[in-house]
């Protein structure tokens, strides 16, 4: 972020970006920005990715369970943090083919890139979601267990 002046990184933009913006970033971060996006700031976020989909698969599986609706359609909400790990290392993917090829931006790239960075958010944000109603469920069935 110290050499986009202010400009947000392609990767934390939950409502995407278009060609124009990618190239303004690009150029603003200068050869210096870019190489430390490309070196520094996607090699942590491979990590995560993976950390984030299996642990919230996890969790959301066991809370699941403890409501008894694990083996229920339910269970396939467990995919969403999986469906957005997939999407975060494509999002990632793109950035880096677009960080190496730069200046020669291909749109159809930005495109891409920009479609998987939406269903990042979305799906990050569904599951967030979906994490809250199912807190709630699990606390009110343990209140009610408590008042009988």
């Amino acid at each position: 972020m110290e050499f986009s002046n202010g400009m947000n990184l392609l990767d934390m933009m939950p409502t995407g970006y278009d060609l124009n913006y990618v190239s303004e970033l690009f150029t603003s971060l200068g050869e210096n920005g870019r190489l430390t996006y490309l070196t520094s700031q996607i090699p942590v976020d491979m990590i995560y990715p993976l950390l984030f989909g299996l642990s919230y698969c996890l969790l959301f599986g066991y809370f699941l369970k403890k409501l008894n609706k694990l083996n229920s359609p339910y269970g396939y909400l467990c995919l969403i943090p999986i469906i957005a790990g997939i999407a975060d290392y494509l999002e990632n993917i793109g950035i880096i083919t677009m960080l190496k090829n730069y200046p020669e931006l291909i749109e159809r790239t930005v495109y891409t890139t920009n479609i998987f960075s939406v269903i990042k958010s979305v799906s990050t944000s569904l599951f967030f979601i979906a994490l809250i109603v199912v807190l709630i469920t699990l606390g009110i069935k343990v209140l009610k267990r408590k008042t009988i």
